[in-house]
């Protein structure tokens, strides 16, 4: 239930759960429960207490198997507790600066242009998924990383099946495992010979300071938290776009609303629906509910966005008086450390859209959309448009 979706809307019992029994008991058919947090307020205090809660994926696996059993270990951010995450962080942290991602600034935009070449050179009609909403980050996070050129086409692929439930159930790491071999040994060869991309930077600033699997886990949390999320926002948020020409015009011609804008669409949208587990460390109380130590807890981020205590009309998009407080991108020590450069994205690619196409319009029935289901990351496989 937490993972299903009225196209764009979280479906009616969530919004049920979450005005009559904020904090309740889910049963999974693998065996285990979690609690899940519906209400804004319940959702930022668990995840702003680190002390109270862990992300430890150690837990994860207990979880789902009933003994604290040895798994592959994705690594990263979240699923590292301090001091762990602490180290990591402090030391992926100065990538994302404004001044460092300062200079990734006009490869966006070519990057952006580039892709809108090719959209009107093969169109007026192509599927915007393939065409703009797709390979836009994927090229930005391999630029961002130091992708070789000759390799990103395939590394693009390696994200995109991470968010699907039903089709990892066999083999629920492989994808995580087949992205790791190839980020281990894209860090070996930037050990042997430190290019100009994150990871470069990285080994000549902190060397020894990291091992190859702790900057292989970092870089495969950049690739699925930075490609098909933001991916998923290029897509819907166009979609949402083409149904508001007037919140078009604003974009197209007024760059003074854009970052606002894209907030609210950000809190609207809310393509990550789940943050991370959370595992209680100690027998505490959340509102109303007594929780258990050891209990997981299921933050839903999708509900805590339309929460009326968050926004007047949550289930409507109302810029540019946007919720900066929205959890789009998580909270506390977990909150995404790319958030910037996936608004940065955002913010170019957009306009730039509507500017080259002042005409854009859906080629499909709104009814006849495709939506993801059962995906943690909500999004359409395809949209096509005309100009």
């Amino acid at each position: 239930m937490p993972l299903l979706r009225d196209k764009l809307d979280p479906v009616p019992e969530l919004a049920a759960r979450r005005a009559d029994q904020p904090i309740s008991k889910l049963e999974f058919p693998f065996g285990f429960s979690a609690w899940l947090v519906t209400r804004y307020d319940d959702v930022r205090q668990v995840l702003a207490d680190a002390d109270a809660f862990s992300n430890d994926f150690a837990n994860l696996t207990a979880a789902a198997t009933g003994r604290a059993a040895p798994a592959a270990d994705p690594g990263g951010l979240g699923f590292a507790d301090p001091p762990d995450h602490t180290r990591l962080r402090r030391i992926l942290t100065p990538e994302f600066t404004m001044r460092r991602l300062g200079r990734l600034q006009p490869r966006i935009a070519d990057i952006i242009d580039q892709q809108l070449d090719r959209m009107a050179t093969a169109g007026p009609g192509v599927d915007l998924v393939s065409s703009f909403a797709t390979p836009i980050p994927s090229l930005v996070i391999s630029e961002l990383l130091g992708v070789p050129y000759s390799e990103r086409e395939a590394f693009a692929q390696l994200s995109e099946s991470r968010f699907d439930i039903f089709a990892n159930l066999g083999d629920p790491m492989g994808a995580v495992t087949e992205s790791l071999i190839y980020l281990k040994t894209l860090v070996q060869r930037e050990r042997d010979q430190p290019g100009e991309g994150m990871l470069g930077m990285i080994v000549r600033e902190h060397g020894d300071a990291i091992t190859d699997d702790e900057l292989a886990g970092l870089a495969d949390g950049l690739l699925t938290g930075g490609h098909e999320t933001t991916a998923s926002m290029l897509a819907l948020g166009a979609l949402v776009l083409l149904q508001q020409p007037d919140l078009a015009t604003r974009l197209r011609h007024d760059d003074t609303h854009t970052a606002a804008i894209v907030d609210e669409l950000l809190r609207y949208l809310t393509v990550v629906q789940v943050a991370f587990p959370r595992f209680a460390r100690r027998d505490l109380q959340i509102g109303d509910q007594h929780i258990d130590k050891g209990d997981m807890l299921l933050c839903s981020l999708t509900s805590a966005n339309r929460d009326p205590n968050l926004a007047a009309e949550p289930d409507q998009v109302h810029p540019p008086q946007a919720s900066t407080a929205h959890l789009a991108f998580g909270h506390g020590i977990h909150r995404c450390v790319g958030a910037e450069l996936a608004k940065m994205e955002l913010r170019a690619a957009y306009p730039a859209l509507l500017r080259r196409f002042p005409g854009l319009q859906l080629d499909i029935d709104v009814a006849d959309i495709n939506y993801r289901q059962y995906s943690i990351v909500h999004g359409i496989d395809n949209l096509p448009v005309s100009w």
